[in-house]
């Protein structure tokens, strides 16, 4: 028998280590358990296990000896749980299952192909507009990998929230869990072309203090800040705001409709740069140390099913990215005459 010593102030008891003396005992005992509960059955139990009957029936006996209780009514014909045999059922089934599972997954690492659940998180507007448009491809690819994406602009916690692949915006700062760019973040304050002629052209960052700005509320009801970069140094700005919406999609409708300015994500707005409904204001003065991150816990002994998940957003994501990189990058060129030839207004902008 395994003991532990308990030592107080001027005491020390030795008592059994309950973990040690049951599982030593009764774990051989309690998987024969279940398998009879299971199939009704000594036998089939037998069959099940890949054992012989009277080693199945050896280990119930053994079993109900150490618990003290029958746990089964037996005769010629039928066999079925007694009241503590239904009992004990109830609360060893869901350990059991979590240890056979355990296994599965084990087993997947070797195995292919890839399988099981797969449980992703990722910020609101990239997961709509990025993440969720991908899936369909990948279950196609991978039909045994049941996916559940969960859209949520906080940080995700790996352990509590039970995720197993993480997209995140802006700049990692977490050195616990792995991080990969898929692609670089671009801000950009934009504009329609008919809010600019209604209030005037924008060429200075300060000029940004008389416009109607729309804000996005992070999941921590912080009002996001928009961030610049002056001569390679950040600058973080707060324009006054008319609206603010916890729901990045929902700014982007406010500027669409002419009803303010705001910063948005590349991702966001390239489309609409293409066609000319929006307009990037100050593209020259976007920051450029953001990217979208693709997350997971450790590179050693990833599950199949995310391991190919990783990979297959990776090449997709930077793929779908090259469709909008021309657009960035037009915008960020298309600095206005007066900043590019005014070494006050330049100046201007860090007042």
């Amino acid at each position: 028998m395994a003991l532990r010593a308990i030592t107080s102030s001027s005491v020390a008891l030795v008592v059994p280590d309950a973990l040690a003396t049951s599982f030593s005992a009764t774990y051989a005992g309690v998987v024969a358990f279940i398998a009879v509960a299971t199939e009704g059955s000594f036998a089939r139990a037998a069959d099940r296990l890949g054992i012989g009957r009277s080693a199945v029936s050896r280990s119930v006996q053994k079993l109900e000896s150490q618990v003290g209780a029958r746990l089964f009514s037996r005769n010629t014909r039928s066999t079925s749980l007694t009241r503590e045999g239904e009992r004990f059922f109830e609360n060893c089934h869901p350990g059991i299952e979590r240890i056979a599972q355990a296994l599965d997954d084990m087993r997947e690492l070797r195995d292919g192909p890839p399988r099981g659940q797969l449980r992703i998180a990722a910020p609101v507007g990239f997961g709509r507009k990025v993440v969720a448009p991908l899936l369909h491809r990948f279950r196609d690819a991978y039909p045994e990998i049941a996916v559940d994406l969960m859209l949520d602009d906080r940080v995700v916690d790996f352990t509590t929230d039970r995720v197993d692949v993480s997209f995140r915006d802006g700049r990692m700062e977490d050195s616990q869990v792995i991080a990969r760019q898929i692609m670089p973040m671009h801000l950009f304050v934009c504009a329609t072309p008919g809010y600019l002629e209604r209030r005037g052209p924008i060429e200075r960052i300060d000029d940004l203090l008389a416009q109607r700005a729309i804000h996005f509320r992070t999941a921590s009801g912080r009002v996001a800040e928009w961030e610049f970069s002056v001569d390679g140094d950040s600058r973080k700005l707060l324009p006054p705001a008319m609206e603010a919406f916890n729901d990045s999609d929902l700014v982007l409708q406010a500027v669409l409709e002419g009803r303010g300015i705001a910063q948005l994500a590349g991702y966001q707005v390239s489309e609409y740069l293409r066609s000319g409904q929006l307009v990037a204001c100050l593209p020259h003065y976007a920051p450029n140390d953001c990217g979208h991150y693709i997350c997971y816990q450790s590179r050693r002994q990833l599950p199949a099913r995310i391991r190919v998940f990783i990979d297959f957003m990776v090449a997709s994501i930077r793929a779908c990215s090259a469709s909008y990189a021309g657009e960035v990058m037009a915008a960020r060129l298309a600095t206005p005459s007066s900043v590019k030839t005014s070494r006050h207004a330049r100046y201007a902008t860090t007042a």
